[in-house]
């Protein structure tokens, strides 16, 4: 591949513990626990983490500054709401820790439905959510690499506006990347002109394919005028000593969420175009490619829970290879326990996907679950 593959992970800053089954604990965004992930992954392999947002967690920006300030190679993916933030102060506070972080910050803009009324937003319906994050992204990137902006858009407007402190250019890195999600039309057209890199779910290699295809063609007919656009995939991966130990695992988890929840209603629709693919897919059968797992979302996953990628690390490290010829590049994986499965992860499967890809060739052939 042109670009080197990077890996992050996940860190839950919930104000309650146990969430998608991790160890329940009173202290579980305390600066002490989180500052654990935050080292393990630095000591385990890992360029950084995802760092959730939404109304009634922890400040996510916050966090992440403070875990930037108790590491030296963690790497925030930061993720922000435009509603919640706007432009230039954002523009600002990024720049700021960027700076004092020596360049690790990145940022996921999500656009997705949020308790807007608890924070005085009024995001309107989709084309105007879409719009509104398409002009957010585009001036945020003019503050960080122009000065004395003048912008006076259909949502947002400044005027002679330069962001202190400046980004430092570090290398071909102009500014923090911004990933973005979304599996709309208008998400997607938003995507191909203004994200630095599409984030997809656990979708099959074939839906991938075929989204990685059409915002290539996005980005040519909408005239992008940054650089190509890079893609991520975030996911679950369940990684055991052996294949048939983590099938067993996976399966014990699963039947532990169908008692908790019973089967989610089939009929109620979501709102994310995204997510309902996700939801819609065990309808085309239990475990699609080699080993992508679509029951977890029948019985109360959602989002990166929704479908698991499980295995031994050879076989996940396979699987995640085959994305990786796809196109894909940036690779946010997570399971639970968080902690534990950092370092498990970090020292089975990350090795094998590190290497060149002819270190992998021994692999391919790794055995296929028996039903």
């Amino acid at each position: 591949m042109a670009n080197a593959s990077e890996f992050l992970w996940y860190i839950p800053n919930q104000v309650e513990g146990g969430h998608r089954g991790d160890a329940s604990d009173a202290n579980s965004w305390s600066l002490a626990t989180l500052s654990q992930h935050a080292e393990a992954l630095e000591q385990h392999g890992w360029d950084g983490a995802l760092i959730g947002t939404g109304w009634g967690r922890p400040d996510t920006f916050t966090v992440a500054a403070a875990l930037t300030a108790r590491t030296t190679t963690f790497e925030p993916l930061i993720a922000i709401r435009p509603g919640y933030w706007r432009p230039a102060n954002f523009a600002s506070a990024a720049a700021t820790l960027d700076e004092l972080s020596g360049g690790r910050v990145r940022i996921n803009i999500v656009s997705g439905q949020d308790n807007l009324a608890a924070y005085g937003d009024s995001e309107g319906d989709q084309a105007h959510r879409y719009a509104r994050t398409k002009e957010f992204m585009r001036l945020v990137r003019r503050l960080w690499t122009q000065e004395d902006v003048t912008f006076d858009g259909a949502h947002f407007q400044v005027k002679g506006s330069t962001v202190v402190p400046r980004i430092t250019r570090r290398g071909a890195r102009l500014h923090p990347r911004l990933y973005f999600g979304g599996a709309s039309e208008a998400a997607e057209r938003v995507a191909a002109t203004d994200a630095d890199v599409q984030l997809f779910w656990g979708e099959p290699l074939d839906g991938v394919g075929d989204r990685i295809a059409r915002l290539k063609r996005l980005s040519r007919d909408l005239d992008r005028d940054l650089p190509s656009l890079e893609f991520g995939l975030r996911i679950t991966t369940l990684v055991r000593d052996t294949t048939e130990q983590a099938w067993a695992d996976a399966e014990a988890k699963v039947d532990a969420m169908a008692a908790q929840h019973g089967q989610l209603d089939q009929h109620r629709r979501s709102p994310a175009v995204g997510q309902q693919r996700l939801l819609d897919l065990h309808t085309r059968g239990e475990v699609l490619d080699d080993n992508l797992y679509t029951a977890p979302g029948r019985y109360g996953g959602g989002g990166a829970g929704t479908t698991w990628l499980v295995g031994s690390a050879a076989d996940v490290a396979n699987s995640l290879r085959k994305y990786r010829e796809l196109g894909i590049t940036h690779f946010v994986l997570s399971d639970t326990p968080y902690l534990s499965e950092i370092r498990r992860q970090g020292d089975q499967l990350l090795p094998l996907l590190r290497d060149a890809p002819a270190a992998l060739a021994e692999h391919r052939h790794a055995p296929e679950r028996v039903a």
